[in-house]
């Protein structure tokens, strides 16, 4: 039976017909949340060993960068497992503190866990501390301080570089392997050596020589 036609009747499909749009716009936004809840939970189900930032502090000759460790759920820190700066810069020779039973050591390359491509300046000196104690097991954060000292004071201008951390699975179909991770961390701006920093100056200096000269030929 065909209704009458009234003033006041909701006309669903022309209610859809007009707000299409917005319809569209609301499921979009719907299928986005839906997938960072997907990469959040993947994420909170990794496991890490973390590597942070904390602070610098200056004394009259240097400036000291501290990092701390966190290893989180489902690894452990067992002996042989490492974490990796990378490009970090120069360091003032024997500055580095650690906690007890962890190893420094620098290199110009790596080391780098299997699997994980980490971008590695070779000219930039990288920072790596190996464990050798008792097994630290998981959940246990703010492990540190790690610590090196960088000449001049007051030297906190960073840039953003990359750390990977090794360590081993606790538990699971995986438990006694090793796994590595990568992240973004910060690092300290890099100063030239005097002798480059002369050079860069000498050859601005005959940049603007040249272009003096070559206004010259111009008139």
């Amino acid at each position: 039976m065909d209704v009458p036609w009234s003033p006041f009747r909701f006309d669903s499909s022309l209610f859809l017909y007009k707000n299409r749009h917005k319809f569209h716009k609301t499921m979009k936004k719907g299928f986005a949340l839906g997938l960072v809840g997907l990469a959040v939970s993947i994420l909170t189900a990794r496991a890490d060993i973390n590597a942070n930032f904390q602070s610098t502090s200056s004394t009259a000759t240097s400036t000291l960068w501290n990092y701390t460790i966190n290893v989180t759920s489902l690894q452990e820190a067992r002996p042989g497992n490492y974490f990796t700066i990378y490009d970090f810069g120069n360091i003032i020779p024997g500055s580095n503190t650690q906690p007890a039973n962890w190893t420094f050591s620098t290199s110009l390359v790596g080391p780098t866990p299997a699997q994980i491509n980490a971008p590695d300046n070779p000219a930039l000196l990288n920072l790596t501390w190996t464990y050798n104690g008792p097994v630290i097991p998981t959940e246990t954060l703010g492990i540190g301080p790690f610590q090196v000292a960088i000449d001049g004071p007051g030297r906190t201008q960073f840039r953003n570089s990359y750390f990977a951390g090794q360590g081993t699975m606790a538990s699971g179909p995986n438990a006694n392997t090793v796994i590595g991770n990568i992240a973004p961390i910060v690092v300290p701006t890099v100063v030239p050596e005097p002798s480059t920093l002369a050079l860069i100056i000498g050859m601005g200096g005959l940049g603007f020589v040249s272009r003096a000269v070559a206004r010259r030929r111009r008139l």
